[in-house]
C-alpha cells in the first residue's frame, strides 16, 4: 500500500513526532534495558534478586504501577518510585535508586533508528520546526538526533501523557504556533492520531503493519514509514 492523503505544507510551520516505534523499534532496546537493570540489581541489591527473578520483578513493577495510577503518566518518576519501594521492602535504603535507573536509561537509549528516520529528519528540519512528543523517556540527545528538534515534550513536563490534550497543547506552546499550523506524526491511532486531532492538529499515521483503521476521526494522511512523509507533505 502506498502512502495516502495529502497535507498542504504551505500552511504548516511545525511537525511533531512520536519517538518510540515511529523513529525506531523500541522493543529490543527496552528488553536490553530491563536486562541491564536486573544485572545492576543482582550485583548491588542482591536481596531483591534473592526474592525475585525477571518475571516476578516485572509483575511486582506492574502491580506497583496499578497501585499508583496518579504517577502513571510519568514513566521516569514511577519507575524510580518503584525502585525505591522494592529496595526498602528488603531493607535497603534508596541511595542506589538513581544509579539503578541510570543503568536502565543508558541502555534504553541505545536504539537503532529505522533506516529512513535520519534522512527524513534531515530533510524536514530544513523546512519546518520539528518537535517531539513522547510518553516515554527516550533522550534524543543521547540517541544523536537532538539537533533536529527545537523541543521535546514529555509527560513529566506537561503533567499528562498522550492522548491527553494537555501534552499536545504544551507542545504547541513550545513551538509558538496554533494547532491548525502543526502536524503530528505517530504510530499509535489513539495516542497519536486521535490525541493530536482532538486539539486541531493535522495528523499522519505511521502504519507499518498495514493495519485497518480502528475507528474515530481519520488521520489526514497515512504512511508506512516516515521516509514517505515527503509524499504527503506537499506544496
Amino acid at each position: 500500500m502506498a502512502a495516502s492523503g495529502r497535507i498542504d505544507s504551505r500552511s504548516i510551520g511545525c511537525v511533531t513526532f512520536d519517538l518510540d516505534d515511529t523513529l525506531w523499534d523500541v522493543r529490543p532496546a527496552l528488553e536490553r534495558a530491563e536486562a541491564a537493570l536486573l544485572e545492576f540489581i543482582d550485583r548491588h541489591l542482591p536481596r531483591i534478586t534473592a526474592r525475585h527473578d525477571a518475571h516476578s520483578l516485572a509483575s511486582h513493577r506492574q502491580e506497583h504501577y496499578r497501585r499508583h495510577p496518579h504517577y502513571a503518566h510519568d514513566v521516569t518518576f514511577i519507575r524510580k518510585h518503584w525502585l525505591a519501594e522494592i529496595a526498602k521492602s528488603v531493607g535497603y535504603g534508596t541511595e542506589l535508586v538513581e544509579p539503578a535507573f541510570r543503568a536502565f536509561l543508558e541502555v534504553r537509549n541505545r536504539v537503532e533508528l529505522y533506516e529512513w528516520a535520519r534522512p527524513c529528519l534531515e530533510t524536514l528540519s530544513a523546512r519546518f520546526t520539528l518537535g517531539a512528543i513522547t510518553n516515554g523517556n527516550a533522550d534524543v540527545d543521547r540517541i544523536g538526533i537532538g539537533h533536529y528538534f527545537a523541543f521535546v515534550v514529555t509527560p513529566a513536563e506537561a503533567g499528562a501523557a498522550k492522548p491527553d490534550p494537555e501534552i499536545f497543547r504544551t507542545a504547541l506552546a513550545a513551538a509558538g504556533t496554533e494547532a491548525a499550523l502543526a502536524v503530528h506524526v505517530g504510530d499509535d491511532p489513539e495516542r497519536d492520531v486521535l490525541g493530536a486531532s482532538a486539539v486541531g492538529m493535522r495528523t499522519v499515521w505511521v502504519n507499518a503493519t498495514l493495519a485497518p483503521w480502528p475507528g474515530g476521526r481519520l488521520p489526514d494522511a497515512v504512511v508506512r514509514h516516515v521516509g514517505e512523509l515527503d509524499s504527503v507533505l506537499v506544496g
